[in-house]
């Protein structure tokens, strides 16, 4: 089971400050994942710019230009934010049976990690 899925919200872990141009600490939805490359697309992370080529379509406007994207960033780079804290968290999975028809099914858990200065 994925530990990262399309909707969750994240955080950028990685990378440079936001003061020297930086992604990192910026949250956003995860847009997309390219699970073969071990990539993510965050909402508002990462943006590039592209140059598309001009041409026409089929009712003779323009198409092209300069346009930002957000471009994909490593898996490695990101970590779940707790719903509850707003900070970033590991997940963790268990097997919960339903009370229905007694199936097993796999549920996602999120905890929080405890720091040292909490103990």
């Amino acid at each position: 089971m994925a530990k990262i899925k399309k909707g969750d919200l994240v955080q950028v872990i990685s990378g440079a400050k936001p003061e020297r141009g930086g992604d990192r600490g910026k949250q956003g939805k995860v847009l997309e994942i390219f699970a073969e490359r071990n990539r993510v697309i965050v909402e508002g992370v990462n943006y590039v710019t592209k140059h598309t080529r001009v041409g026409q379509t089929q009712r003779g406007t323009k198409t092209g230009g300069i346009e930002t994207i957000e471009a994909p960033i490593h898996i490695s780079n990101v970590a779940v934010v707790d719903p509850e804290t707003k900070k970033p968290t590991r997940v963790g999975h268990r097997v919960e049976e339903r009370t229905k028809d007694g199936v097993k099914r796999t549920v996602r858990v999120r905890y929080a990690k405890k720091s040292g200065k909490d103990l």
